[in-house]
């Protein structure tokens, strides 16, 4: 076997199973993660009457949610509009949001902010109205915050609370989710491993929520646990996935050679930090009419200029200027800033990009549904088409509130209208006679650096080709194993997911948004204003298929 021109292969499951040896579990909604999109869904579906039960993977402190500093969209301002906010979403979008979606989401921007006060998340205030401050690609000042920098802890504790008081809704942490069962063409529950015990789940309908896939990069702002297992279960179930290409990578990441990488929010440059050189110069200032306060794809690739102009390993943040004290309007920053001895009133913050967000995921409506049916995909696990080819600052939260909510109703009320029924055995191929000896640890940060030079912030046709065939190989060795736990599991996940990104970006040969070629650096509107899908087709590979073209007049740009 010629493994470097051969094309990967995709299995429909990672393990067979036996329900005779397994546990069983029965309930109306299976939730798969627990930050804003899957808690808002799970605690929707229960208020519906629906039997809830709730997989979260590391503990609700580490979702996505949990660690997001910014906050949510919504209009507020005199002179601010809910068709400001949809025409800057569009805008950033790049041409190929959907405009439905995008106007669906802002418009239940209140109701979210009302919802989630009326469970307990708090925020800040400005005398009698709620505060706001501005982030990048906003015309408006609309972004509502708590604690200045820690909206997303918040909007967690209070989810967290209303999750556990909820009669109808049973939690179980520690949980990971090997595989999606498919059976009689619906999603039907999953296989999970809680507590080092497999057990097998029979669900109505099932709600992936898993968030993000920022550890396939080298660089990325997301928690430990965010390694794409929601995109690689729907993708192996067979449902289709949108947007793969997009990848979002914030601007300002905390860069000290051998620390732990932290977020600088948006809502620092928005009070009025500055971006500089190891010069001092403000290098954002004529390169777009936002300067710094540009959208975040732009920004990242200026940073990255920068660096490579100066032949530094990061750019710094200047927060002298900032009307007020940052250490109080900043505090959590401030907090892990002073513990490597930086004073953000007068020490500059050396910053550089990381992976932020995964545009693309589960192609889904503006119910949660799938392709697939019983299978629901919500938040950063889903590509609703509100992003398009780049992600509005804090429009995230917002998604996962509103159509969170959204899909947990129509779980509900799908699962009242069907029962599940599992097959009781699913075989798989055995491992290999002749197994390689993998250092499972060798491959995961061969993976990362790769995705990080050559599926990063800049793109190249060759560099894609090379990354595919690297990552074939790579997927191909461990199937031969004998699958074994949640890190395995989780590296054959990213290796999938890096597999379906590398492919939207090989198949989108221009540049937009997030995706940006070197080799194809103009935007074309006349061949690529569509979204491009993936799904694995009956012989494993990936499949792809073009979307229905923008017209011009849905631009808006």
């Amino acid at each position: 076997m010629d493994l470097l021109h051969s094309v990967p292969r995709f299995p429909k499951a990672l393990a067979g199973f036996d329900l005779r040896t397994l546990p069983l579990l029965r309930t109306d909604v299976l939730v798969i993660g627990g930050g804003v999109a899957g808690a808002s869904a799970a605690l929707h579906a229960a208020d519906a009457g629906a039997q809830v039960l709730l997989l979260v993977k590391d503990g609700f402190d580490a979702t996505n949610t949990a660690w997001a500093q910014g906050g949510i969209a919504t209009p507020q301002l005199p002179g601010d509009s809910e068709a400001l906010h949809v025409a800057d979403t569009l805008r950033v979008g790049a041409g190929i949001a959907m405009q439905s979606v995008v106007v669906q989401v802002v418009a239940g921007a209140h109701e979210a902010i009302r919802w989630l006060q009326s469970i307990g998340a708090s925020f800040d205030r400005d005398g009698d109205r709620l505060a706001l401050s501005r982030e990048g690609g906003h015309s408006m000042s609309r972004v509502v915050h708590s604690n200045g920098d820690a909206t997303g802890a918040e909007i967690q504790r209070a989810l967290t609370l209303a999750l556990a008081r909820h009669p109808r809704i049973t939690i179980r942490s520690g949980a990971f989710v090997r595989d999606l069962i498919v059976h009689e063409g619906h999603c039907q529950g999953a296989i999970a491993v809680i507590d080092g015990a497999e057990l097998a789940i029979e669900a109505s309908t099932v709600i992936v929520a898993t968030g993000g896939a920022g550890q396939l990069w080298r660089e990325t702002t997301n928690p430990p646990g965010a390694s794409g297992d929601g995109q690689a279960l729907c993708f192996r179930a067979g449902a289709v996935l949108a947007d793969c290409e997009f990848v979002q990578f914030h601007p300002t990441t905390l860069y000290i050679a051998g620390a732990a990488r932290s977020l600088i929010s948006e809502v620092v440059r928005g009070a009025g930090a500055v971006l500089r050189d190891r010069d001092g110069n403000a290098f954002m200032q004529g390169l777009h009419p936002m300067a710094d306060l540009a959208p975040r794809d732009f920004v990242s690739r200026c940073i990255l200029d920068r660096m490579l102009a100066t032949g530094d390993t990061h750019v710094y943040l200047d927060l002298s200027k900032v009307n007020g004290d940052p250490r109080v309007l900043f505090p959590s920053i401030a907090r892990i800033c002073s513990s490597f001895d930086i004073d953000i009133r007068k020490d500059p913050i050396p910053v550089h990009p990381g992976a932020h967000y995964m545009v693309g995921g589960a192609s889904s409506d503006m119910h949660g549904r799938t392709s697939l049916n019983g299978l629901f995909a919500v938040g950063e696990a889903a590509a609703s088409g509100l992003h398009g080819a780049n992600r509005l600052a804090s429009n995230s939260l917002l998604e996962g509130a509103v159509l969170g909510r959204a899909a947990g109703l129509a779980a509900a009320s799908d699962s009242q209208q069907r029962s599940a029924n599992l097959p009781r055995f699913l075989p798989t191929e055995p491992p290999a006679a002749n197994p390689p000896r993998i250092v499972h640890e060798d491959i995961l940060y061969a993976l990362k650096s790769l995705m990080w030079r050559q599926v990063g912030l800049r793109r190249h046709r060759d560099l894609l080709l090379d990354a595919r065939l690297r990552i074939g190989v790579w997927h191909h060795y461990l199937l031969r194993e004998a699958i074994g736990g949640r890190r395995v599991c989780e590296l054959i996940n990213m290796l999938t997911v890096a597999a379906l990104v590398t492919e939207g970006a090989l198949l989108r040969e221009e540049s937009r948004g997030t995706h940006f070629r070197d080799d194809m650096p103009a935007r074309n509107d006349a061949e690529f204003c569509h979204r491009i899908f993936l799904r694995r087709g009956d012989d494993g590979r990936i499949v792809a298929e073009r979307g229905p073209t923008f017209a011009a007049t849905d631009l808006l740009v």
